[in-house]
């Protein structure tokens, strides 16, 4: 009787490629879902006039835009505190993907208010922007958003090196600038826009923290270390 050999285990690279895989489609269903489901909505209201969106659908689709584009600037800059305090690199591999997501619902928010709120009338946009202070600051937080987007391939990382990570140390001043254009933007309850000033505190806050303990540790090891003869 002729035994068959048994099967080669399949390589672990080749397990966690494929789970890399599985985890960033199920990412991507997650963070579209939001945006299906509100076109979804829309169509009703278009073709039914239903009030799916409530009885300001405009206002609705701006705010669950612009809520949408908080988000998942947050999750892109919850990625490095998880990664460090769990020890997955595998972490890093999402939020290049999370921060063009942020920036894909942010686009979508100003083209909201570009062609259903003024509803074609450009010649009031940079009035607008400067007359009102929320769309000051929401408008830079999109324009600091386009070279970050347009540099998150392979091939700018190449191009830029070092200055690449300097240049994406902008996505800080974005999700200041996206927290005061909440807080501007609402007039009464501030509960919303103070919580994600609070998570975006806590995760500045844990950057800064990490900067100075390694500069510590560095200063540390200098002053440890003898003194080269002379």
């Amino acid at each position: 009787m002729v035994l068959s050999r048994p099967a080669a285990p399949r390589p672990p690279a080749r397990r966690a490629s494929a789970g890399l895989i599985v985890a960033k489609t199920l990412v991507h269903l997650a963070a579209l879902a939001p945006a299906l489901w509100l076109a979804w909505q829309f169509w009703q209201v278009w073709q039914t006039g239903s009030d799916a969106l409530g009885a300001d659908p405009v206002a609705e689709i701006e705010h669950r835009t612009g809520l949408w584009a908080m988000r998942m600037l947050m999750f892109t800059l919850a990625i490095t505190p998880l990664r460090q305090l769990t020890g997955q690199a595998v972490l890093i591999r999402f939020r290049r993907m999370l921060g063009l997501y942020a920036f894909f619902y942010a686009s979508v928010h100003l083209c909201v208010y570009l062609s259903l709120d003024l509803r074609g009338y450009w010649t009031q946009i940079f009035e607008e922007i400067v007359k009102r202070p929320y769309l000051t600051v929401g408008f830079l937080a999109w324009l600091l958003l386009v070279p970050l987007a347009i540099t998150s391939t392979q091939g700018w990382i190449r191009r830029l090196k070092r200055n690449w990570g300097r240049l994406h140390k902008l996505v800080y001043a974005v999700g200041v600038l996206a927290v005061l254009h909440f807080w501007w933007l609402v007039k009464s309850d501030i509960r919303e826009p103070a919580l994600y000033a609070a998570i975006l505190a806590v995760l500045l806050g844990w950057r800064g923290w990490k900067a100075l303990s390694a500069r510590r540790t560095t200063a540390a090891r200098s002053a440890a270390r003898p003194a080269a003869p002379r």
